[in-house]
């Protein structure tokens, strides 16, 4: 299964004439980014390598904010432009563990 990063969609014009939904399992592979932020609201977010970004809270214009854990919440803050793609179960960042102790807020 072809799998698109966000620097690659070029326009939704482009996009919309030169791929077929059928070579996807579902259409949140095709327009992560331009479409379907209100899709995200309760999924799980994901960084490099796996790490557990928790849940996402909340998107607004520039900024994802996440919620991780039960008895110590740790709330990110990321920068919408960090996400990579979304697959319809997972937000996932282009966020190292380090890079987001930087995004961490209590």
């Amino acid at each position: 299964m072809p799998s698109l990063q966000i620097h690659e969609l070029l326009s939704i014009d482009t996009l919309k004439k030169s791929i077929q939904p059928a070579d996807f399992e579902s259409l949140y592979e095709i327009l992560p980014y331009e479409l379907y932020w209100d899709k995200v609201i309760k999924k799980e977010a994901r960084g490099l390598d796996d790490y557990d970004l928790g849940e996402v809270e909340e998107v607004n214009n520039d900024t994802v904010i996440t919620k991780k854990g039960v008895v110590d919440k740790d709330r990110f803050y990321l920068p919408r432009d960090k996400v990579s793609r979304f697959d319809g179960d997972k937000l996932w960042f282009e966020v190292t563990k380090d890079m987001a102790k930087g995004y961490r807020r209590d």
